[in-house]
């Protein structure tokens, strides 16, 4: 375990697209810092390390055996997720893993293990519980302030076919699709501003506007016991504008959470906005934050604020909403997980 004072030396691997950005969060970070990074493109590699001032590897194994790294953040495709994250734990090194944590629950399985054998800490890139409109969100439905969400309703709605998408985004073999890469954000935000596990999936998924094989649209329906559900749309649209947000009703009043302008609370039949709820550049404040978070379980030997199990979680929900979506039915979240 490092002590406080200490600074966390970070290596990135899968210093691409995403690895810059979490390169840029590293530079606003005083308790890590970028040393190394890893790509499988040497003239890539070449620039990165030029950008951003770090020691450059083509092979991550040859950056996990470097004495001088604590600890690395995996950014790479998310079927290579489980070998590289086992391979960090076993070489000693926290792990900070890009969601999802891997394609299925079997190898999120596998990467728990392996990080609880190490002794390592191990949290999942679930960076929007790290944005300013959740936090505040999830800070008053902790206070109690408005009681439990009873129902609630979670949007990712964008472009698919983005300046970074790659071959195995389209492929569900390989961990592509819609869902796992963006509509898991939303997912994810119904589940932590639920404060509780879900117990049934019920879903639809298509590719309604793309050629390929993985999905491009999907809407699912949770249920979180018998006393609240929520519904989440995953559509990767060919044309449109951007939608996120949430809507939460809970006992005593509602929130509505929108990624570009803030929270706002009903009660009493209005609306009021929630101060200190939104900033500019959203996303890289985000990161920051959760780089900071990362480096403090680590100092402190303690959970990070999103764990294995958390990732784990809603990977096994989406197992089952593709499970529900292809027999027409509900599905218990426990029983899609093998055990």
């Amino acid at each position: 375990m490092l002590e406080v004072a200490e600074i966390l030396r970070v290596g990135i691997i899968g210093a691409g697209h995403f690895g810059a950005a979490h390169a840029r969060a590293l530079a606003a970070v005083g308790a890590a810092r970028l040393v190394a990074a890893c790509r499988n493109d040497e003239a890539g590699l070449a620039a990165f390390c030029a950008e951003f001032g770090c020691e450059g590897y083509r092979d991550y194994r040859d950056l996990l055996a470097d004495p001088g790294i604590d600890a690395v953040v995996v950014a790479l495709p998310h079927q290579l997720h489980a070998e590289v994250a086992i391979a960090a734990a076993g070489a000693g090194r926290h792990v900070m893993l890009e969601k999802p944590l891997a394609p299925t629950v079997a190898e999120c399985r596998r990467i728990v293990a392996a990080a609880d054998a190490a002794g390592v800490t191990l949290m999942p890139g679930h960076t929007m519980r790290f944005t300013l409109p959740f936090l505040a969100a999830r800070r008053i439905i902790e206070s109690g302030e408005i009681g439990r969400m009873r129902f609630g309703s979670s949007r990712m709605i964008k472009l698919w076919m983005e300046e970074n998408r790659r071959d195995w985004h389209l492929d569900p073999e390989r961990g592509g699709g819609m869902l796992f890469t963006a509509g898991i954000h939303a997912l994810d935000r119904l589940i932590g501003l639920a404060g509780r596990r879900a117990t049934h999936v019920s879903a639809v998924a298509a590719t309604a506007f793309h050629d390929q094989k993985a999905d491009d649209s999907a809407l699912l329906v949770l249920r979180f016991g018998d006393d609240a559900a929520g519904h989440v749309a995953s559509i990767g649209y060919r044309d449109g504008a951007f939608i996120s947000g949430d809507e939460i009703v809970c006992d005593e009043g509602v929130l509505r959470v929108d990624f570009f302008s803030g929270v706002e609370i009903g009660r009493d039949q209005r609306w009021k906005a929630v101060p200190g709820s939104f900033e500019d550049d959203i996303a890289g404040r985000a990161l920051e934050r959760q780089w900071q978070a990362f480096a403090e379980a680590v100092c402190a030997g303690s959970p990070p604020p999103v764990t294995g199990e958390d990732g784990l979680h809603v990977v096994a929900c989406i197992e089952a909403a593709f499970r529900a979506a292809r027999e027409r039915r509900e599905v218990e979240v426990e029983k899609s997980v093998p055990r």
